[in-house]
């Protein structure tokens, strides 16, 4: 099977989806209890939220479901955010802490180490390839790394998330214009809510790719669902109305990074 799909741009800026894709390889749906069928952490819908808002940009999508193996987690299955409740390389449960396999059938060692090579690998393979190749045409390459999560997970965090969630992991895989441009959209969006460096600091993929000093910066966006679809639950259905409003915020942020990206070059940063 396909494990993702990458489509070339010309913009300085490269657009993430570790966590759209819900293929699942037959002999592991068989092995996910009904809980896990449901497939309920998908970031639904975060492409098509995206689609057409910035020209030439790239975009590198996992076609395979974080089930199969986590896309944004780091591959030696160290946690990103170390004594909190969070979900590993291959999940054991869904974000509300309930298994999502049957009795006998989570992964081990084995499918985990086949997992790596056969999906996560390929994955940030196409990825690092795209942000040199973006690099070298600019000079610089930004990362945007796309997400969404539901705005109440108990098992995660207390109260209602923000509708943005800007990570940066305190500031280090980005240069402070492209945090700050993000941040001040994000702030004034009339009827929404943002914070950075919240409860999400962004995920192995932004800390992992975001070296400024080298010319790469990455910045995670996590949006709550709320902002987009009609229901956070089955089926998971796009609010066009809802999408309408949050893309036009997007649309501008997107273009103040692209804009901040030729700054930076300009000055030979």
């Amino acid at each position: 099977m396909t494990t993702h799909e990458t489509r070339q741009g010309t913009s300085p800026i490269i657009l993430g989806f570790p966590h759209t894709g819900t293929d699942v390889p037959p002999a592991i749906w068989d092995r996910l209890n009904d809980n896990g069928k449901l497939l309920a952490d998908t970031d639904w819908h975060i492409h098509d939220l995206y689609d057409g808002l910035i020209d030439g940009v790239t975009t590198v999508r996992a076609t395979f479901h974080r089930y199969v193996i986590d896309a944004n987690r780091d591959p030696s299955g160290a946690s990103l955010y170390p004594g909190q409740n969070t979900t590993g390389l291959v999940p054991e449960t869904d974000f509300d802490g309930l298994s999502i396999w049957k009795d006998g059938a989570a992964p081990n060692e084995a499918d985990i180490t086949e997992r790596l090579r056969d999906f996560h690998a390929p994955y940030h393979a196409a990825l690092a390839a795209e942000i040199e190749r973006v690099k070298a045409i600019h000079g610089v390459a930004i990362l945007y790394d796309c997400h969404s999560i539901r705005s109440h997970i108990p098992f995660l965090f207390e109260g209602k998330l923000p509708d943005f969630n800007i990570g940066t992991d305190m500031g280090k895989t980005c240069a402070v214009e492209f945090e700050r441009v993000t941040a001040e959209i994000a702030g004034y969006a009339a009827g929404y809510t943002s914070i950075v460096n919240g409860r999400f600091k962004g995920g192995w993929t932004t800390r992992h790719y975001g070296q400024p000093a080298n010319g790469v910066h990455a910045i995670q966006m996590e949006l709550a669902q709320s902002a987009y679809l009609e229901t956070e639950q089955v089926p998971f259905a796009y609010d066009e109305e809802k999408a309408t409003a949050l893309r036009t915020h997007l649309k501008t942020i997107l273009a103040r990074i692209e804009t901040a990206a030729h700054e930076l070059k300009a000055m030979g940063n």
